[in-house]
């Protein structure tokens, strides 16, 4: 073959090579002009994960977000999971990703926690099907249904625990908290009565599973990430059998008094999506609320003044109840709750039971003169915020009252109600915000609130070990179950 016909063949090989680099050479010219934050990408591969996720006070930040806000400012770059990542610990950012949920930014968890908690969780899911699942539970989690039936069960649930707790024996309240509101959930979404030999089966299996999602994703033989995986096969196969009992009755006889019965009644939802639904409520319900008890307990005690004034608010609700003649609390009651709505807010503000979430832009975004180039991972720290100095005075000191809206002294700029409620509002965010807000936010607020009423006027409590504080990793979580000895007052006003 004569060389120009050599050449003719090679010339489309040539011009195309030629075109790729002219396309990768002003890919990478438009690239440096990107206006990135300031950050520090870390080791290939690992970046910053290790650091990041090192064990830190609950009621701090870590040092590592400290450093690195102190170096490069409130919003920057990282190299985190394994992928190039925007953090932000500015309040505005923060509102802004949240409130352009699915139009800029998508919910992006990493691959390990959709194999555990499995594809259809609402926690991994996305677009229309989480807008979907979501809808399940909220009208599930209904406001008329919170009022009747859920009220009695918490209360119920509630006394039925702390009825266990023996005078001045020692006890791990972290415990107490994940009996009460395990029970609580297993009994609302597949009617399982609490002690009943499969709801402690179940019970254990959680504990292995849970211990799962918060280790490392290693799955291989021995590690917590594999027996969490075989527990989950296990915990599925449970929820499988409670189905086929319900569905051999026939669709028209199956009840809708727990969310498996409504499930099954009222959507067109396949088993699988059913199952991951079933798990990661049961998950979602039952962790989150757990340490939000757990950590009111530890920090009520820093605060006597907010015990007394929980007394005052709860003696006077259960006197009132009793001139009644009623022996439940109801609605009524809880809306009396006012300052304990105060210690449940500054309870999630400072211990921060959520302290990030994960998401994605999924176009080239601008803020603040930054870049948040396409497809890069943003971490929104909610903690960062809850514990900013220019946002909250002595942001790491319990304090209730700094939410009560006729106080305008905790509060920076804050001189009216209608301020207290722009404030609260743009930057508390214990339930994360815009379209994937917390589909059971109220029912978290209403068991730590029922649970408060009878514990204030029943017990008188201390913590057992004092140097057991909540740490982050990045679950709250107390390493020695959070200790307590409680005492049961000789007159009770229940």
């Amino acid at each position: 073959m004569a060389d120009s016909e050599i050449i003719l063949c090679l010339l489309p090989s040539i011009l195309a090579l030629f075109l790729f680099l002219i396309l990768l050479r002003r890919k990478q010219h438009q690239k440096t002009r990107l206006n990135l934050p300031p950050g520090n990408m870390g080791w290939p591969f690992l970046g910053e994960t290790i650091g990041y996720l090192k064990p830190y006070s609950a009621i701090s930040i870590g040092k590592f977000m400290e450093q690195h806000i102190s170096r490069y400012g409130k919003i920057y770059k990282s190299n985190l999971f394994g992928e190039s990542t925007i953090v932000s610990a500015d309040a505005g950012l923060n509102r802004f990703i949240l409130q352009n949920e699915g139009t800029l930014f998508e919910c992006s968890y990493p691959r390990s926690i959709g194999g555990i908690l499995g594809k259809w969780s609402m926690l991994v899911l996305v677009g229309d099907m989480h807008r979907d699942m979501r809808m399940i539970s909220l009208n599930f989690l209904s406001h008329a249904r919170l009022r009747t039936h859920l009220m009695r069960e918490v209360e119920k649930h509630t006394l039925l625990v702390m009825g266990s707790w023996k005078e001045n024996s020692v006890f791990s309240a972290q415990d107490e908290a994940k009996k009460f509101t395990f029970n609580l959930m297993a009994k609302h979404i597949m009617s399982l009565e609490p002690g009943k030999p499969e709801t402690e089966q179940l019970k254990k299996l959680y504990v292995t599973f849970m211990k799962g999602v918060v280790s490392p994703p290693v799955n291989l033989p021995g590690t917590a990430y594999r027996r969490a995986l075989q527990s989950r096969s296990t915990i599925l196969k449970f929820i499988e059998c409670k189905m086929k009992e319900r569905l051999t009755e026939g669709t028209e006889n199956i009840g809708e008094d727990d969310l498996l019965g409504w499930v099954l009644k009222n959507s067109n939802l396949s088993k699988e999506q059913i199952l991951d639904l079933i798990l990661s409520l049961l998950f979602a319900g039952h962790e989150t609320s757990s340490v939000s008890i757990a950590l009111a307990i530890y920090f009520l005690p820093s605060c006597p003044n907010a015990i007394l004034r929980l007394r005052e608010e709860h003696s006077e609700i259960a006197k009132a109840k009793k001139l009644a003649g009623k022996t439940e609390l109801d609605w009524e009651d809880y809306k009396k709750m006012e300052f304990t709505q105060c210690v449940i807010s500054e309870t999630l503000r400072l211990g921060n039971v959520v302290r990030f979430l994960h998401r994605k832009a999924l176009k080239d975004v601008r803020y603040k003169g930054y870049d948040i180039p396409c497809g890069w991972k943003v971490l929104p720290v909610i903690a960062a915020v809850h514990l900013d100095p220019l946002l909250f005075d002595h942001p790491q000191h319990f304090n209730p009252w700094r939410w009560q809206q006729n106080n305008n002294h905790h509060h920076r700029g804050s001189s009216s109600a209608s301020c207290y409620t722009s404030m609260t509002s743009n930057n508390f965010m214990p339930f994360g915000g815009g379209p994937r807000l917390c589909a059971g936010s109220e029912l978290a607020k209403l068991e730590m609130a029922v649970f408060i009423h009878h514990l204030v006027l029943n017990f008188h409590w201390d913590l057992a070990d004092p140097f057991d504080q909540p740490l982050a990793f990045p679950f709250v979580d107390f390493q020695k179950g959070l200790p307590i000895t409680a005492h049961r007052y000789q007159t009770n006003l229940i």
